[in-house]
């Protein structure tokens, strides 16, 4: 088991090490460590120099914000649209940055989105964020509002228009380090369940290749079937449910995009079957039976904490729009493990098994303050910036 485990090693390693294709203004002009985040990555993904280094708002500040989303129905968007609400917007209004936010809900339909998008230009929004939405569908209408000067800032996914930005975590390296970590949990053999995000969605499908990558190293290991979660409990656990009614042989471990984990978890107990390790993501939830359970998994991830993502990309486009010049075009995040510790120092013995709310990490190490200035030309804190004139 050593020597598999030295072998799958330098595999790993090697696998990491290939030298990334640089493009002048983008990705070459990032520091060493910064890199580091990109060296597993969906070829999809762009990485060459923002077209907004040299971006101007079209006018200052108080700005007008649209959030187009594109699904509201589980924890981690009830998380980030609190945090946009209740905690960014006042704070940034109190500053004279923002004047208001304008949120609208698409149900995953392309077209609502789209003409949602179109209406926020029309009426005067400065920037737009948007969040985990198809990979094309939208790049004309993100080119309009870069036509009218409204910047496109993607979180959670991303787009491939080059008149957009993309501020998201590296799906693909947290798809890798989930499947590698249950790999080496369930001992490199086992029957695999994998339960997705949303089909098609470009951060569900680049945590699948990613982990279906890590898997490549592990050939006792079988992934025995595959169901959409939709990043939501009661559907994952509805999913898991019916396939583990069909499918009575062994599962000795489930591959979770995270918002999903909860629902899982209570799938499996209700099945009536042992408990295996399942990929935990942040959910509070999840976490308290892991609380109430420390021996239940030997680590978990923050793939995508919805308050650091929130706060992530509302950064990233208030820096723009100050005008201080991101140079990439998509800036990531990597997967951060957290362990049983961590656990008990966020949540009580009797925590809520129920809780819809998540672990985040701690003191801003999403995506702290000395990375972003790695990012942006003119790096300053967004809430001190003032108009030069």
């Amino acid at each position: 088991m050593c020597v598999r485990k030295l072998i799958i090693g330098f595999f790993l390693a090697a696998t990491l090490a290939v030298p990334l294709k640089a493009t002048a203004g983008g990705l070459s002009e990032l520091p060493r460590e910064e890199r580091k985040t990109y060296e597993l990555l969906d070829p999809r993904l762009p990485t060459g120099e923002s077209i907004f280094r040299n971006f101007r708002a079209k006018r200052a500040p108080p700005w007008k914000i649209g959030y187009a989303s594109s699904y509201a129905d589980n924890t981690w968007r009830a998380n980030v649209l609190d945090e946009f609400t209740n905690k960014l917007l006042p704070t940034f209004k109190k500053a004279g940055l923002v004047s208001e936010l304008v949120v609208t809900q698409s149900n995953l339909d392309d077209n609502a989105q789209i003409n949602q998008m179109r209406q926020m230009v029309d009426e005067g929004v400065d920037a737009i964020i948007i969040c985990c939405s198809n990979l094309t569908a939208l790049n004309p209408t993100i080119e309009y509002a870069y036509s009218k000067g409204v910047p496109v800032i993607s979180y959670s996914g991303y787009v491939t228009s080059p008149f957009a930005i993309n501020a998201t975590e590296n799906n693909m390296q947290g798809g890798f380090e989930a499947a590698k970590w249950l790999a080496e949990e369930i001992e490199g053999s086992g029957n695999v369940l994998l339960v997705s995000g949303i089909s098609g969605f470009a951060s569900s499908d680049s945590f699948n290749v990613g982990a279906t990558k890590a898997l490549e190293y592990y050939p006792e290991i079988n992934v025995v079937g595959q169901v959409d979660g939709k990043w939501t409990d009661s559907v994952a656990q509805s999913e898991v449910q019916k396939f583990l009614a069909a499918n009575p042989g062994r599962i000795d471990g489930i591959i979770v995009q995270s918002g999903a984990e909860s629902g899982v978890i209570n799938a499996v107990r209700q099945s009536g079957r042992e408990i295996m390790p399942i990929v935990l993501g942040g959910e509070a939830s999840a976490a308290c039976y892991w609380r109430k359970n420390p021996d239940f998994v030997s680590r978990s991830f923050h793939f995508w904490p919805p308050r650091s993502e929130a706060r992530f990309v509302w950064d990233v486009m208030m820096r723009t729009l100050e005008g201080q010049g991101p140079k990439i075009q998509t800036l990531l995040r990597p997967a951060i493990p957290y362990t049983i510790d961590d656990v008990k120092a966020e949540l009580p013995t009797d925590c809520d098994p129920n809780s819809e709310d998540w672990i985040e990490p701690k003191d801003a190490a999403w995506w702290p303050a000395a990375a972003a200035a790695k990012y942006f030309d003119n790096p300053a804190d967004p809430l001190s910036w003032r108009p030069t004139n």
